[in-house]
Protein backbone atom coordinates (compact mmCIF):
# COMPACT_ATOMS: atom_id res chain seq x y z
CA UNK A 1 0.00 0.00 0.00
CA UNK A 2 1.39 3.33 -0.81
CA UNK A 3 0.69 6.38 0.99
CA UNK A 4 -2.34 7.73 -1.31
CA UNK A 5 -3.70 4.30 -0.53
CA UNK A 6 -2.84 5.22 3.16
CA UNK A 7 -4.47 8.18 3.07
CA UNK A 8 -7.62 7.68 1.63
CA UNK A 9 -7.89 4.85 4.83
CA UNK A 10 -7.60 7.39 7.30
CA UNK A 11 -9.87 9.59 5.28
CA UNK A 12 -12.55 6.69 5.15
CA UNK A 13 -12.02 6.62 8.99
CA UNK A 14 -12.95 10.41 9.26
CA UNK A 15 -16.04 10.03 7.05
CA UNK A 16 -17.30 7.40 9.24
CA UNK A 17 -16.99 9.36 12.11
CA UNK A 18 -19.01 12.41 10.65
CA UNK A 19 -22.62 13.71 11.86
CA UNK A 20 -20.71 14.64 15.33
CA UNK A 21 -22.55 15.78 18.01
CA UNK A 22 -23.28 19.90 18.97
CA UNK A 23 -21.26 20.79 21.91
CA UNK A 24 -22.95 23.56 24.41
CA UNK A 25 -20.87 26.30 22.10
CA UNK A 26 -19.39 24.42 19.59
CA UNK A 27 -20.54 22.70 16.42
CA UNK A 28 -18.81 19.46 15.96
CA UNK A 29 -20.55 18.40 12.84
CA UNK A 30 -17.82 16.44 10.83
CA UNK A 31 -13.92 15.29 10.84
CA UNK A 32 -11.78 17.13 8.51
CA UNK A 33 -10.76 14.48 5.50
CA UNK A 34 -6.65 15.54 4.94
CA UNK A 35 -4.49 13.56 7.07
CA UNK A 36 -3.02 15.13 9.82
CA UNK A 37 0.59 15.34 8.10
CA UNK A 38 -0.77 16.67 4.71
CA UNK A 39 -1.30 20.00 6.34
CA UNK A 40 2.17 20.53 8.48
CA UNK A 41 3.35 24.06 8.60
CA UNK A 42 6.75 24.02 9.74
CA UNK A 43 5.89 26.71 12.46
CA UNK A 44 8.03 27.42 15.82
CA UNK A 45 6.53 28.25 17.62
CA UNK A 46 3.39 25.86 16.87
CA UNK A 47 0.29 27.22 16.49
CA UNK A 48 -3.08 26.07 17.96
CA UNK A 49 -4.09 26.47 14.88
CA UNK A 50 -1.33 23.50 13.54
CA UNK A 51 -1.41 21.38 16.56
CA UNK A 52 -5.25 20.64 15.62
CA UNK A 53 -4.42 20.24 12.71
CA UNK A 54 -2.63 17.43 13.56
CA UNK A 55 -4.66 15.77 16.11
CA UNK A 56 -7.35 16.26 12.76
CA UNK A 57 -7.70 12.32 12.96
CA UNK A 58 -7.55 10.53 15.96
CA UNK A 59 -11.35 9.85 17.24
CA UNK A 60 -12.60 10.12 21.09
CA UNK A 61 -15.40 9.00 22.22
CA UNK A 62 -17.91 11.13 24.48
CA UNK A 63 -21.95 10.83 26.24
CA UNK A 64 -24.13 12.27 24.22
CA UNK A 65 -28.19 13.15 25.02
CA UNK A 66 -31.01 12.42 22.43
CA UNK A 67 -30.90 16.64 21.74
CA UNK A 68 -27.06 16.21 20.46
CA UNK A 69 -25.86 17.62 23.41
CA UNK A 70 -22.65 16.26 25.64
CA UNK A 71 -23.43 14.82 28.74
CA UNK A 72 -21.86 16.32 32.11
CA UNK A 73 -20.85 14.34 35.00
CA UNK A 74 -20.62 16.14 38.27
CA UNK A 75 -17.41 15.87 39.62
CA UNK A 76 -17.59 15.27 43.61
CA UNK A 77 -14.76 16.44 45.07
CA UNK A 78 -14.70 19.97 42.64
CA UNK A 79 -17.70 20.39 42.66
CA UNK A 80 -17.82 21.06 38.80
CA UNK A 81 -19.24 19.38 35.97
CA UNK A 82 -17.04 17.35 34.00
CA UNK A 83 -16.93 16.31 30.01
CA UNK A 84 -15.57 13.24 29.47
CA UNK A 85 -13.51 11.77 26.18
CA UNK A 86 -12.41 7.93 25.88
CA UNK A 87 -9.92 6.86 23.83
CA UNK A 88 -11.54 3.62 23.48
CA UNK A 89 -15.14 3.39 22.65
CA UNK A 90 -15.85 0.62 24.59
CA UNK A 91 -14.87 2.65 27.78
CA UNK A 92 -17.07 5.01 26.80
CA UNK A 93 -20.30 2.67 27.03
CA UNK A 94 -19.17 1.14 29.93
CA UNK A 95 -19.35 4.76 31.34
CA UNK A 96 -22.71 5.24 30.34
CA UNK A 97 -24.28 1.85 31.04
CA UNK A 98 -22.76 2.92 34.67
CA UNK A 99 -24.28 6.32 34.04
CA UNK A 100 -27.91 4.79 33.57
CA UNK A 101 -27.91 2.28 36.34
CA UNK A 102 -27.09 5.13 38.67
CA UNK A 103 -29.48 7.55 37.14
CA UNK A 104 -32.39 6.06 35.95
CA UNK A 105 -34.59 9.02 35.12
CA UNK A 106 -31.49 9.25 32.23
CA UNK A 107 -33.14 10.68 29.34
CA UNK A 108 -33.85 8.35 26.54
CA UNK A 109 -31.69 8.16 23.50
CA UNK A 110 -28.47 8.63 25.31
CA UNK A 111 -25.75 7.35 23.12
CA UNK A 112 -21.89 7.22 22.19
CA UNK A 113 -20.63 9.86 19.77
CA UNK A 114 -17.16 10.00 18.20
CA UNK A 115 -14.91 13.17 18.46
CA UNK A 116 -12.51 14.87 16.92
CA UNK A 117 -9.43 14.89 19.32
CA UNK A 118 -8.57 18.61 17.68
CA UNK A 119 -12.25 19.63 18.63
CA UNK A 120 -11.80 18.70 22.31
CA UNK A 121 -9.15 21.35 22.44
CA UNK A 122 -10.95 23.74 21.11
CA UNK A 123 -13.92 23.14 24.22
CA UNK A 124 -13.74 26.21 26.59
CA UNK A 125 -17.17 26.08 28.76
CA UNK A 126 -17.41 28.24 31.71
CA UNK A 127 -17.85 26.03 35.20
CA UNK A 128 -16.86 22.47 32.79
CA UNK A 129 -13.95 20.76 32.49
CA UNK A 130 -12.98 18.41 30.34
CA UNK A 131 -10.65 15.03 30.54
CA UNK A 132 -9.41 12.42 28.61
CA UNK A 133 -9.39 8.94 29.92
CA UNK A 134 -7.06 6.83 28.25
CA UNK A 135 -7.05 2.80 27.86
CA UNK A 136 -6.17 1.03 30.78
CA UNK A 137 -4.32 -1.58 28.78
CA UNK A 138 -2.06 1.55 27.32
CA UNK A 139 -1.34 3.08 30.72
CA UNK A 140 -0.24 0.15 31.70
CA UNK A 141 2.00 -0.14 28.99
CA UNK A 142 3.84 3.31 29.62
CA UNK A 143 4.63 1.94 33.26
CA UNK A 144 6.49 -1.12 31.90
CA UNK A 145 8.68 0.98 29.11
CA UNK A 146 9.47 3.29 31.85
CA UNK A 147 10.33 0.77 34.39
CA UNK A 148 12.57 -0.67 31.27
CA UNK A 149 13.86 2.58 31.33
CA UNK A 150 14.83 2.94 35.00
CA UNK A 151 12.10 5.03 36.09
CA UNK A 152 9.67 2.90 38.12
CA UNK A 153 6.83 4.47 38.82
CA UNK A 154 3.22 2.90 40.24
CA UNK A 155 1.38 6.21 38.60
CA UNK A 156 1.14 7.67 35.20
CA UNK A 157 -0.66 11.08 34.63
CA UNK A 158 -2.33 12.06 31.33
CA UNK A 159 -3.04 9.90 28.13
CA UNK A 160 0.23 7.96 26.82
CA UNK A 161 1.60 8.07 23.75
CA UNK A 162 4.46 6.49 22.33
CA UNK A 163 7.21 6.97 19.77
CA UNK A 164 10.44 4.82 18.49
CA UNK A 165 14.01 6.27 17.88
CA UNK A 166 13.93 3.56 15.59
CA UNK A 167 11.22 4.64 12.94
CA UNK A 168 11.07 8.08 11.43
CA UNK A 169 8.38 8.86 7.93
CA UNK A 170 9.63 10.28 4.86
CA UNK A 171 7.14 12.51 3.00
CA UNK A 172 9.30 13.92 -0.12
CA UNK A 173 11.86 16.11 1.37
CA UNK A 174 10.33 16.36 5.00
CA UNK A 175 10.96 14.12 7.94
CA UNK A 176 8.40 13.22 10.87
CA UNK A 177 8.50 11.14 14.13
CA UNK A 178 5.52 9.22 14.53
CA UNK A 179 3.61 8.99 18.14
CA UNK A 180 0.87 6.67 18.20
CA UNK A 181 -1.63 6.44 21.58
CA UNK A 182 -1.23 2.38 21.93
CA UNK A 183 2.17 0.98 21.96
CA UNK A 184 0.93 -2.02 19.65
CA UNK A 185 0.18 0.03 16.69
CA UNK A 186 4.16 1.28 16.73
CA UNK A 187 5.70 -2.34 17.29
CA UNK A 188 3.68 -3.20 14.28
CA UNK A 189 4.70 -0.38 11.96
CA UNK A 190 7.90 -1.21 13.64
CA UNK A 191 7.91 -5.03 12.55
CA UNK A 192 6.83 -4.34 8.79
CA UNK A 193 8.63 -1.61 8.14
CA UNK A 194 11.69 -3.77 8.74
CA UNK A 195 10.43 -6.59 6.36
CA UNK A 196 9.96 -3.99 3.75
CA UNK A 197 13.48 -2.81 4.07
CA UNK A 198 14.48 -6.43 3.63
CA UNK A 199 16.27 -6.22 7.63
CA UNK A 200 15.97 -8.96 9.97
CA UNK A 201 12.85 -8.77 12.15
CA UNK A 202 13.89 -5.67 14.74
CA UNK A 203 13.25 -6.10 17.99
CA UNK A 204 11.86 -2.97 20.61
CA UNK A 205 14.85 -3.51 23.42
CA UNK A 206 15.19 -1.50 26.59
CA UNK A 207 14.77 2.39 25.91
CA UNK A 208 13.99 2.25 22.35
CA UNK A 209 10.25 2.97 22.86
CA UNK A 210 10.03 6.19 24.81
CA UNK A 211 6.88 7.25 26.26
CA UNK A 212 5.55 10.71 27.23
CA UNK A 213 1.93 12.16 28.13
CA UNK A 214 -0.34 13.53 25.28
CA UNK A 215 -0.97 16.82 27.36
CA UNK A 216 2.80 17.62 28.17
CA UNK A 217 3.77 17.25 24.64
CA UNK A 218 0.99 19.69 23.61
CA UNK A 219 1.70 21.93 25.89
CA UNK A 220 5.79 22.14 25.04
CA UNK A 221 4.62 22.80 21.40
CA UNK A 222 2.77 25.52 22.22
CA UNK A 223 5.53 27.13 24.55
CA UNK A 224 8.95 26.09 23.79
CA UNK A 225 10.12 27.41 20.12
CA UNK A 226 12.87 24.91 20.76
CA UNK A 227 10.43 21.94 21.56
CA UNK A 228 11.84 18.48 20.53
CA UNK A 229 7.95 17.66 19.48
CA UNK A 230 7.81 20.27 16.39
CA UNK A 231 8.27 17.48 13.41
CA UNK A 232 5.87 14.58 15.05
CA UNK A 233 2.76 13.64 14.08
CA UNK A 234 -0.03 11.35 15.90
CA UNK A 235 -1.04 8.38 14.47
CA UNK A 236 -4.69 7.24 15.51
CA UNK A 237 -5.15 3.89 16.88
CA UNK A 238 -5.22 1.14 14.95
CA UNK A 239 -3.44 2.49 12.33
CA UNK A 240 0.32 1.79 11.73
CA UNK A 241 2.53 3.73 9.05
CA UNK A 242 4.75 0.86 7.38
CA UNK A 243 2.49 1.22 4.24
CA UNK A 244 3.48 5.25 4.40
CA UNK A 245 5.83 6.27 1.32
CA UNK A 246 9.64 5.35 2.62
CA UNK A 247 9.29 4.38 6.26
CA UNK A 248 12.86 3.87 8.14
CA UNK A 249 14.05 2.39 10.37
CA UNK A 250 17.35 4.59 12.14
Amino acid sequence: MNLDNFQKALSELQTRCNGLVQNLTTNLNRFPKSPPWARIAPIRPLTAETIEQRLEGVPVYALSNAADEFMLVSGASTGRNLGLFCFNKEDAEALLHQVTAIDPLMPQGSKVVPVALNKVFQLKVNGVAFRLIPEFSQVKNALQEREKSGIPSSDFFGVPVFQSRSLILKNQTKRYRPLFFRKEDLENSIEKASGQLNRVKLSTGQGDIEVASLEDVIKEMKENSTSKWDDVIFIPPGFDVSSATDPNLL
